[in-house]
């Protein structure tokens, strides 16, 4: 472990560290946005569809559940694999970014969609029954009111949505995906080297913990109620 502290340490494994890193935040951003592009719907859609919304509808919702409840059933690393021939389909490569974004948007999109659903529930049915009598479209109620009143929910689903991807990307790494994860296993185990896993674990770490610390102070800086 003293090894990490020195300079011929860096000089040998500091840029693939380096690379590994960037990997990993590439992947967390772009899985993370077409998570939210997909799951951000179909949680608001779930909510306005259960029987007490106010576009109720028996067969949508449940059809929405099943789904939701099945994606995030399927542990990562089995869904990775299960979805191997597909991925090569539709990205050309199941190894390393390319290979690992349309897992990790599978895994993710369900995730969201269960905390969109939670956060958007939470909020006041009085302020909604209020938008709703001065004549506010479904739209409109979605925009003006169930976003804005969930805002400090969400962005803390947010969150843990980033910090359940990060983990993802970890488990991607084991099957070639690339980033910190797969230099832990490339290094740390197969060539010997635990002095490299150790350090992908620290970042790891620090990365998490600057998105939750960031995205606590967002959420409570938004929260109205804390004003």
């Amino acid at each position: 472990m003293s090894e990490i502290f020195t300079p011929a340490f860096w000089g040998e494994y500091g840029g693939i560290l380096a690379e590994g890193l960037l990997d990993t935040l590439i992947m967390v951003a772009v899985s993370t946005l077409f998570a939210y592009l997909i799951g951000l719907p179909m949680g608001v859609i779930s909510v306005l569809t259960q029987p007490h919304g106010i576009r109720p509808h028996r067969a949508v919702n449940a059809i929405l559940g099943w789904i939701i409840n099945i994606g995030r059933s399927f542990p990562f690393a089995i869904l990775m694999v299960a979805l191997f021939p597909f991925t090569k389909l539709v990205m050309g490569t199941r190894l390393g970014l390319r290979g690992a974004i349309l897992p990790l948007v599978v895994a993710s999109a369900p995730f969201v969609a269960r905390m969109v659903e939670t956060s958007l529930s939470e909020v006041d049915a009085g302020v909604i029954e209020a938008a709703r009598s001065m004549g506010a479209s479904t739209f409109q109620t979605v925009w003006k009111v169930y976003l804005p009143e969930a805002m400090p929910s969400l962005i803390l689903g947010g969150s843990i949505t980033l910090i359940a991807i990060v983990g993802y990307t970890a488990i991607a790494g084991m099957v070639g995906a690339g980033g910190l994860g797969d230099l832990a296993i490339r290094y740390g185990h197969q060539r010997h080297v635990p002095s490299v896993m150790w350090v992908t674990v620290v970042i790891l770490i620090i990365l998490v913990q600057v998105v939750q610390s960031v995205f606590s102070r967002l959420s409570v800086r938004i929260d109205k109620r804390l004003k």
